[in-house]
């Protein structure tokens, strides 16, 4: 595939939610689109849904280790294969909160602000939803920001959970419904509202993932190209540093050097840090594009709990639960003078997925207690630190240096939910965190703004030292609010590619170099 291509107008390395959404927003134009993904094709097989494959074999993680901030190795949450992460997303799709967009006060300290407002990307944040096909209604949620109508009905609760939400309304709450990114639910040749969806590949390509609703179509274009088993290394710029020149990568084994006009990063927060650590040159002797000395730092996960109500004498019979969404704690106030975060219904676990968190617990008490359960997530929002950053070893390892902050509010959200739980008639709430080792919601190491002493990428994620050089995955959040960062990678995708389209692909010049 690689011989006599040497020179495409853009390359995109990342397939995922910002990579393959660019790749589909300039497909059908003038400008030759080549787009590199490391890992394969995902197939659509019977272990696309078997959550012993899944999650105790890990069937479609790759044999690779990171490290933590003590040295210890660790296997983390990511997903080599076209579509990336959003292969295996739960395909919540929220915006963030207007107020997000501003700095806010938590009880560790200040949430900065974003570069641009929520009125900024709320046009973006339209297309976005139309294109991954998101489902919602935002007359229930106090938080939802000034909005149109979503462009699909939300996905109604099933009876158990809609009873379930009638008792959280019985506490003063405010439950609204989850804004889910799905093809056609509960229709023919759509979505069959199955129990594996959440961290689960979708079999019939029913999921709003990257893949299905960017990359498949886009592929239909002239002007588009993808190499699968495709690893960039390293991006290789000219004598004065100002502008990426090609790209080395690792082809199935071999190396090829393409020449790119412009280069457009989205590998996931911590490789794409890692990758421009590792493109460091006599130019940008700490790593490319790292004149601010930010690159691989602030870096933020979501703090994130999982956690299951339980009954002993009431089997629980939804097929689909993740529907329902409670943002009462988001903001100050409700007793507290701080934010704690969001709480949102789950997935249903499966005693595979319980063995495998919990390996010495029998199949048997495994199977008993996810069938009698509800499954919950608690989210809150870690505040950017420089001293949590990625790192590259002189061996080539990742190693993510990160402590959580934040704490004493999350363990508050956790609490909030065991009592409403409780409240609603459960008999016990278990939960389950992931800590240091969650990376599902990396984001912040190539922060965004306008001061280039302060940030890595301006407001268009461009690189402030490099012209030619854009990121489009969540390294450029300045905070990581507390809802799914899917959607806004997904906007600030179309945005930046819409940017592209009307100032930096001038082919004609291009093509003259």
């Amino acid at each position: 595939m690689a011989e006599g291509v040497q020179h495409f107008d853009v390359v995109v390395i990342g397939s995922g939610a910002g990579g393959g959404t660019v790749a589909h927003a300039l497909a059908g134009t003038e400008a030759r689109v080549l787009l590199l993904e490391r890992g394969q094709m995902l197939p659509q097989e019977a272990e696309n849904w078997d959550p012993a494959a899944v999650w105790q074999q890990q069937r479609y993680r790759p044999d690779e280790t990171w490290l933590d901030r003590s040295g210890r190795e660790f296997r983390p949450f990511v997903h080599y294969v076209v579509g990336g992460n959003t292969k295996f997303w739960g395909a919540v799709l929220y915006r963030l909160r207007a107020d997000d967009f501003d700095p806010v006060e938590h009880a560790d300290g200040v949430s900065p602000g974003w570069p641009i407002d929520y009125a900024t990307l709320a046009p973006w944040y339209d297309r976005a939803e139309a294109l991954y096909q998101v489902h919602g209604d935002p007359q229930d949620d106090p938080t939802e920001p000034d909005r149109g109508p979503y462009p699909y009905p939300p996905v109604q609760h099933e009876a158990r959970i809609g009873r379930l939400v009638g008792r959280l309304r019985e506490q003063g709450l405010h439950p609204s419904y989850l804004p889910l990114g799905l093809r056609d639910p509960g229709l023919p040749g759509g979505c069959i509202l199955c129990s594996t969806c959440n961290s689960f590949p979708c079999r019939i390509r029913a999921k709003s993932d990257s893949d299905t609703m960017c990359v498949e179509p886009a592929l239909e274009a002239d002007n588009l190209t993808l190499w699968t088993g495709a690893r960039a290394e390293r991006l290789v710029t000219g004598a004065d540093g100002r502008r990426v020149e090609a790209v080395d990568v690792d082809l199935g084994g071999e190396r090829v050097r393409v020449h790119a006009s412009t280069v457009v990063l989205a590998a996931g927060a911590v490789n794409s840090a890692a990758l421009l650590l590792r493109s460091a040159s006599d130019r940008h002797p700490d790593g490319l594009g790292n004149s601010s000395g930010l690159v691989g730092r602030n870096y933020m996960a979501h703090l994130s709990t999982m956690m299951e109500a339980f009954h002993p004498w009431e089997v629980n019979p939804t097929v689909f639960q993740k529907t329902v969404g409670i943002n009462d704690f988001y903001r100050a106030g409700n007793g507290y003078d701080y934010p704690l975060g969001q709480i949102q219904s789950q997935g249903r676990a499966h005693g595979a997925i319980v063995q495998a968190v919990m390996p010495a617990l029998p199949r048997w008490a495994s199977n008993a207690w996810v069938a009698r359960g509800v499954d919950w997530l608690a989210l809150s929002e870690d505040l950017p630190r420089p001293s949590n950053r990625v790192l590259v070893q002189a061996d080539g390892r990742i190693r993510v240096d990160y402590t959580p902050n934040n704490l004493r509010p999350h363990r508050m959200l956790v609490g909030e939910v065991a009592r409403m739980m409780r409240r609603a008639g459960f008999w016990t709430v278990v939960r389950h965190s992931f800590k240091v080792q969650n990376t599902t919601h990396q984001c912040g190491t190539l922060v965004f703004g306008h001061d280039p002493g302060t940030s890595v990428l301006d407001p268009f994620c461009r690189s402030h030292d490099v012209e030619n050089l854009f990121v489009v995955d969540a390294s450029f959040f300045p905070s990581s609010a507390a809802v799914n960062p899917g959607l806004t990678i997904i906007a600030q995708a179309l945005r930046v590619a819409d940017h592209l389209k009307t100032n930096d692909l001038d082919l004609s010049a291009e093509r003259a170099r």
